[in-house]
């Protein structure tokens, strides 16, 4: 048996036939994770916990990232594009080779299901922590997995995966299955290379957008047919399995509610699914990880009819997932840890039965992008970051600290936000509260938009499917999103009160007594003075007049109106962050303030204001 935390972790050499392994143990004592990020981060502290030494590889945008700091040793790959870096699998195998390192672990994205490399890194000898190389060919291509798939006894939808690539046999399949229909490139994930033709007269053009959408993104425009499904859901089923032929389920997990078909949010177990249904789900996913002799971790991707509740399988993802926390959450199992036990030669930790089910739990995944503006993708610098504190029940998956920047080169996420809890609502409502407490500037971020999602009523009840975004779209997207009176009181004062703390630390530097005089504009900041500070959110100017009372208390108006008494503030500073207890007429609020020259951000209890 191998002791973890002793860094002697063994890994067989490993030849499948029919239903059988054979093995022959190898040494790993130092793992090079080929990729960036917060998964590079993921699996540094999984490593670090069981004694393996890491190795990082960065570009040159990535040269201060975090996932360079964490690892024992990190090399220069390549400029900023990934093709000329994390793309270049030679760069990474030559590095493996010297730095000693005896296995790569992909991560996910880049590398993570390239037949080419999980090949050249067995001719290297070097361990590859994911499945066979055949398992990714044969997965990787979905007109085989469906063939593959079917054999086994998994259901698939009803479709064409033919090798007749011509427009006239596509269009007479298509009008066989029935429209609407879905088109999609053979290869390749992300949405990337699918269109939908509701009719007839939009196949040709549905048909060659696909085709050219799939020849740039991966180099094959071949396509596949399948029966749309109107209304579906997205449940994926995480499963594992072992050089010694066992293989298990670890539940299902939820990610329908997607935007320019890709994940958003995500949840474990999938809500409204019966004992029964899981059950079915699960065995069926083994039998496909067992159809292509899998070994390691990989995910099991389903339709799920929305109202009748029957699936049909639709992909396999051969590597880890960015959700996997969530399923690690709610089994109480570290699934790198479990890559790792099983690239040493080391049996499943846990056999089928032992696999329990526990509590609720959610993943956000938190971008640098526009919402509002078609999620379009973003890049900026994180001039202010404070987050939830991680507790057993909340994980903040990152790769980023203040001051860091979102590339343009890269993916841009920011962080996963993953929550636990006894039951859905208890993990719900954990997410809403620290969506709240996620404070991001400098750059714009969807966090106000999980927040609206988490708290959309549909979403709430659990009525989730792939088409969420779109068809609760006007109640999601508030075209003016009101600002509440304390949250403008909160922001005017947060200029005086960040004005008086500079002037007093000068003061204090100088060793002398602090005596708030002048301030911006000639304003002084002792008794019975006045100040108009002028606000703009977007186009709209506001007049906020405040008048000193001595002793952090003001009075406050809005453009010359009601009177409101702040008989109180009080405040904490650290670095550059400020949070501010604000009493205004008896009604106490709080919020985390950042300001700099461009203006300043409240983060208040109910989202972001700018």
């Amino acid at each position: 048996m191998i002791v973890l935390g002793v860094a002697k972790l063994l890994r067989p050499s490993t030849t499948f036939t029919g239903q059988r392994w054979k093995s022959t143990l190898k040494r790993i004592d130092k793992v090079l994770i080929a990729n960036r990020g917060e998964i590079a981060c993921r699996v540094m502290r999984t490593a670090k916990r069981l004694g393996v030494k890491t190795v990082a590889v960065y570009s040159d945008a990535d040269k201060n990232a975090l996932h360079v700091a964490m690892a024992d040793e990190a090399y220069n790959i390549g400029p900023p594009a990934a093709a000329k870096s994390y793309l270049c699998g030679d760069k990474l195998l030559e590095i493996a080779k010297r730095t000693h390192s005896q296995a790569v672990h992909p991560g996910y994205g880049f590398l993570s299901e390239n037949v080419e490399f999980a090949e050249n890194c067995q001719k290297e000898n070097v361990i590859f922590i994911g499945p066979p190389a055949a398992a990714i060919r044969d997965m990787g291509i979905k007109s085989t997995s469906k063939h593959i798939m079917s054999k086994a006894g998994v259901p698939i939808i009803e479709g064409y995966h033919g090798e007749d690539q011509s427009d006239t046999k596509l269009f007479e399949e298509a009008k066989r299955i029935g429209f609407p229909i879905m088109i999609k490139a053979v290869r390749g994930g992300g949405g990337k290379g699918m269109r939908i033709a509701q009719t007839e007269s939009e196949f040709a053009e549905a048909l060659e957008s696909a085709r050219n959408e799939s020849q740039k993104s991966f180099a094959d425009s071949v396509v596949l047919l399948e029966r749309f499904v109107g209304e579906p859901r997205h449940v994926e089923v995480q499963v594992f399995a072992d050089t010694h032929g066992n293989a298990v389920y670890l539940f299902e997990r939820d990610c329908s509610v997607q935007r320019r078909h890709q994940k958003i949010i995500e949840e474990a177990p999938a809500p409204g699914i019966s004992s029964d249904l899981r059950k079915e789900l699960g065995m069926a996913a083994v039998r496909a990880a067992q159809a292509v002799g899998y070994v390691g971790a990989g995910t099991v991707e389903f339709i799920l009819d929305r109202h009748t509740h029957s699936f049909h399988f639709m992909e396999m993802n051969t590597r880890l997932q960015v959700e996997h926390p969530i399923t690690e959450m709610i089994t109480g199992t570290d699934l790198v840890e479990w890559q790792i036990k099983i690239a040493s030669g080391e049996k499943l930790p846990l056999k089928q039965e032992e696999i329990t089910l526990n509590g609720h739990s959610f993943e956000a995944r938190i971008y640098a992008e526009d919402p509002s503006g078609g999620f379009l993708p973003g890049a900026g610098p994180l001039l202010y970051l404070s987050t939830p504190k991680p507790a057993e029940d909340v994980r903040v998956e990152t790769g980023v600290r203040q001051g860091d920047e979102v590339s343009v080169h890269y993916d841009p996420m920011i962080a996963k936000l993953v929550v636990w809890g006894k039951d859905r609502s208890e993990a719900l409502t954990k997410l809403q509260s620290k969506l709240i407490e996620y404070n991001i500037a400098g750059l714009e971020t969807n966090v106000n938009f999980l927040l609206d999602l988490s708290r959309h009523p549909e979403f709430m009840a659990g009525n989730v499917h792939t088409n969420f975004i779109r068809d609760h779209n006007d109640t999601l997207f508030k075209k003016d999103r009101e600002i509440k009176e304390t949250t403008i009181f909160g922001a005017a004062l947060s200029i005086i009160l960040t004005d008086e703390l500079k002037l007093k630390e000068e003061a204090n530097q100088k060793n002398d007594n602090f005596n708030p005089f002048v301030v911006e504009s000639g304003f002084r900041v002792n008794h019975d003075l006045s100040k108009t500070i002028k606000l703009k959110q977007k186009e709209k100017e506001i007049l906020v007049q405040v008048k000193t009372k001595g002793n952090f208390c003001y009075d406050v108006s809005i453009d010359g109106g009601k009177t409101w008494k702040s008989t109180k503030i009080d405040h904490e500073k650290e670095d550059n962050k400020l949070m501010m207890i604000i009493d205004i007429n008896g009604a106490v609020s709080k919020a985390n303030v950042f300001r700099n020259e461009d203006g300043v951000v409240i983060f208040d209890q109910e989202s972001i204001h700018h």
